[in-house]
């Protein structure tokens, strides 16, 4: 028999018994819509970290406090005041640097009209638009002018802005922060985020301001440090060290009272883990397909079973065992690739739903496709083969005997 003529019995065998067919292919589709959906959605989340990562800065380096130290006790990396505002400054003449960005970050409830929030209050230098890649929406950014005189002026996150209820009409008017009159002059673009420590949800303030109103004292939590080109990266790094290093007073092997963070290096950290979690996901959800390739061998030995004596008249009239074997193993190919097929469609559905709940969008990769399907077939072949090579082995005399 040709190949065309095995396929069309094939088919039209699974036909006669179409509720029988649909329930021995959903555990193929669930399995292969669970390995197409949790790839998308690691990919997905591996996008959206990346750009969120990648909207804080261009060539980002982040410069923070190390850990203090309280008698026997160590707190946490950051908690040292070891950062000060002279020594943001100081990084600013350094070859390679861009943009410098102190930040002095305080909470505080801020009032406009009859509304009113509590959000991270964040003194900083003009630098900040440059170093953390903003940029404005409305009116203007902190200038070196309202900085050196301390002005009260205040430029708001776009969520910051929302909440408060104010616009494009607002710039110009005024706002309580902690009790103090403050000037809007300016609202920035949104970045995009949500939750503690969104980007738009921020008001900016003259690093003086806050240092002399709101915080006290000139020690910074961090430095945002943006570097001219990504190749002078490393170098940045290690003239930044040397600086600080120098400025505190550490020589020798003393250990750094700062850390640096590489944005790039994070970026690396974080692509490598979610690739990871991809593929443990994908792992898991390959699970059910073996179950469905399961199922597929056990549907395939009961129809053997039940054709035993249509199996002996194909062979009494000529069929040979690899006509019976290529019939039966077709019969599973087709199962486990259609499975395999609305499996995908419904895979692609759930990422689609899924990435518009969760923001980043949808999440396509052909790879993924190509991947599920040649699983689907090698499915129907390993789980295809035994019961088609039982059906091939019948003696035809006993098959024609069988009740």
């Amino acid at each position: 028999m040709s190949v065309l003529d095995l396929f069309q019995l094939a088919l039209g065998r699974l036909g006669t018994g179409k509720l029988r067919t649909a329930l021995t292919m959903l555990g193929v589709i669930i399995g292969v819509a669970s390995v197409v959906a949790l790839v998308a959605v690691g990919q997905g989340a591996t996008s959206g970290i990346s750009s969120r990562l990648a909207g804080l800065g261009t060539n980002l380096l982040t410069v923070n406090p190390g850990a203090s130290v309280t008698g026997f006790t160590r707190g946490a990396a950051g908690s040292s005041t070891t950062l000060t505002l002279t020594d943001a400054n100081a990084l600013n003449s350094l070859a390679g640097v861009q943009a410098v960005a102190p930040q002095l970050t305080t909470q505080k409830l801020v009032v406009a009209g009859d509304k009113n929030t509590t959000t991270a209050i964040i003194g900083t230098t003009p630098g900040y638009v440059t170093a953390l890649a903003y940029t404005m929406w409305q009116g203007s950014f902190l200038t070196p002018a309202s900085v050196d005189s301390g002005l009260r002026v205040a430029v708001l996150g776009a969520t910051t802005a929302d909440d408060l209820g104010l616009g494009a009409s607002s710039i110009g008017t005024n706002i309580q922060v902690a009790g103090l009159p403050f000037q809007v002059v300016g609202i920035m673009q949104a970045k995009g985020g949500t939750g503690f420590q969104s980007p738009d949800d921020e008001i900016l303030i003259p690093v003086s301001t806050a240092s002399a109103l709101l915080v006290g004292g000139t020690s910074v939590r961090s430095v945002g440090v943006s570097v001219v080109s990504p190749d002078q990266m490393n170098t940045v790094t290690a003239e930044i060290t040397a600086t600080l290093r120098q400025r505190h007073g550490l020589t020798g092997t003393a250990v750094s009272d700062f850390t640096i963070q590489n944005q790039d290096q994070l970026l690396a950290t974080v692509s490598s883990v979610s690739t990871l979690l991809s593929v443990l996901l994908a792992g898991i959800a390959s699970i059910s397909l073996i179950v469905g390739g399961i199922g597929i061998m056990n549907i395939m030995l009961v129809s053997v079973r039940e054709r035993t004596r249509e199996i002996g008249i194909r062979k009494a009239i000529g069929a040979r065992g690899r006509d019976i074997l290529a019939q039966f193993l077709i019969e599973a190919l087709a199962l486990s690739l259609a499975g395999g097929l609305f499996g995908i469609a419904v895979g692609l559905a759930i990422s689609f739903l899924i990435g518009e709940i969760a923001g980043w969008g949808f999440i396509f990769s052909p790879l993924t496709v190509v991947a599920a399907v040649g699983f689907s077939l090698i499915v129907g072949i390993v789980f295809g083969v035994w019961p088609a090579s039982q059906a091939a082995r019948l003696d035809p005399v006993v098959a024609l005997r069988y009740e």
